[in-house]
């Protein structure tokens, strides 16, 4: 405010001599500014790297509490996979003897992965003590912060395994990010959608594979297909297929002035039944369409399409190098949404499947609110984030709880129904 009005006053204060006093008092005022700068630099670092502390503080009483419980329960899993496997024979069935051996690696490695964040944790606290004993070393805090959000990470990550029980949600994920029909707005926001999804995968350890993507001339995408081969992250991610929309509105929210949808689809990939699973070649319909591959240099290749006639799904691959190779992947994309299709409806003979399956683009997940008010709601579990900006930049670990713990509530309901029932 005092620059300004120095600023408008310049003018005036060329025409007249200032008197000598009043320069003094200027050059003093001038002077006195930088001091009172410099000082609310140092109460800004001050709250900064109070705020640091108590995040990493959180991180490792967290990490102090669950670890040890978790690790003494995962020990006892270990031991018990081991006695079971030593008791069978590996030889008289070699298919459960997979099963067993995969089980032991995996309690194996949740072990080996929870001693280590015991000793990350253990790493975090020591730290944080030399960092304060050097006069505050902004750079160990900073290593500290780092260090102690890999912690929490790994916590939400254990934690939502637990809820992961069901079949499939063990597996890896395929997501399919499709553009709506508003044209550039669209391809934009499907664009935005995709970059949400890696940098959240990238937060937890995992790079997305974008294996196609069909961009349009104008920027954005049309389309694009990422896989991302971690464990548990179909389960993580399922709650987001259905349609994402972003939407502007009037000041007084009662007129929509610009929205534009997004559909995800998520399947899972790598599942085992899909290579014993049967279709009749009678009921696939097998079509070719050409889209754009950005990975190709903007080159228009063939994609493969195919179509279960019987319950109108469909797949389809263009991200290959030849017609077999894609027409391969779109047949296993098409298998993995069939079975999951048929879990959802409860059945077990994919030909049975209801015709009557859920439109994606009538399916509304989630509302991106831009104007008046950032927000973000989310349909399918009822709750509302203010934080727009950060959801965007990936950190959408509330949405996922939010889904699994939904779906995990009707699965006790299910179950318990069928208790009564008996």
């Amino acid at each position: 405010m005092e620059s300004a009005s120095l600023r408008n006053a310049a003018p005036f204060l060329l025409r007249r001599p200032i008197p000598r006093r009043a320069t003094h008092l200027l050059c003093s005022a001038i002077q006195a500014s930088h001091p009172m700068e410099s000082g609310n630099e140092d109460v800004y670092k001050e709250l900064g790297l109070f705020s640091l502390k108590k995040k990493i503080a959180d991180a490792v009483a967290r990490a102090e509490i669950i670890a040890p419980l978790a690790l003494q329960l995962e020990e006892e899993k270990r031991i018990k996979q081991e006695e079971a496997l030593q008791e069978c024979n590996l030889w008289d069935d070699l298919e459960r003897s997979t099963e067993s051996l995969s089980a032991l690696a995996d309690a194996v490695k949740v072990v080996n992965d929870l001693k280590d964040l015991k000793y990350k944790a253990e790493e975090v606290k020591l730290i944080t003590q030399l960092a304060e004993r050097d006069v505050i070393n902004h750079q160990l805090f900073k290593q500290a912060y780092e260090d102690s959000m890999k912690v929490s990470n790994f916590l939400d990550r254990y934690e939502m395994s637990k809820f992961l029980s069901g079949p499939y949600e063990k597996e890896g994920a395929c997501m399919i990010v499709e553009a709506g029909q508003e044209g550039i707005v669209s391809e934009i926001w499907a664009e935005k959608l995709l970059v949400m999804y890696m940098r959240w995968a990238e937060k937890h350890g995992c790079n997305g594979r974008i294996i196609e993507k069909n961009v349009p001339d104008t920027g954005g995408l049309k389309s694009a297909t990422v896989e991302f081969e971690s464990e548990y992250f179909y389960g993580y991610l399922s709650g987001e297929s259905g349609t994402h929309r972003m939407i502007r509105s009037s000041l007084d929210e009662s007129v929509i002035r610009e929205a534009c949808s997004a559909a995800v689809d998520v399947i899972p990939i790598s599942l085992k039944e899909s290579d014993d699973l049967h279709i009749d070649e009678k009921d696939l319909e097998i079509s070719s369409l050409f889209v754009t591959q950005e990975q190709k240099g903007y080159r228009t290749e063939p994609a493969i399409r195919i179509l279960h006639t019987p319950s109108g799904i469909s797949a389809q691959s263009s991200g290959e190098r030849s017609y077999f190779a894609n027409k391969f992947k779109a047949l296993a994309r098409l298998k993995a949404k069939l079975l999951v299709a048929a879990l959802e409806q409860g059945i077990k003979d994919i030909s049975k499947i209801s015709k009557r399956i859920p439109n994606k683009w009538k399916h509304e997940t989630r509302r991106y609110m831009f104007c008046p008010h950032k927000m973000v709601q989310d349909l399918k579990t009822g709750i509302q984030l203010p934080d727009l900006n950060s959801i965007l930049d990936g950190n959408i670990e509330p949405l996922i709880r939010a889904h699994i713990s939904l779906r995990r509530g009707k699965e006790v309901d299910y179950e318990l129904n069928n208790l009564k029932n008996k």
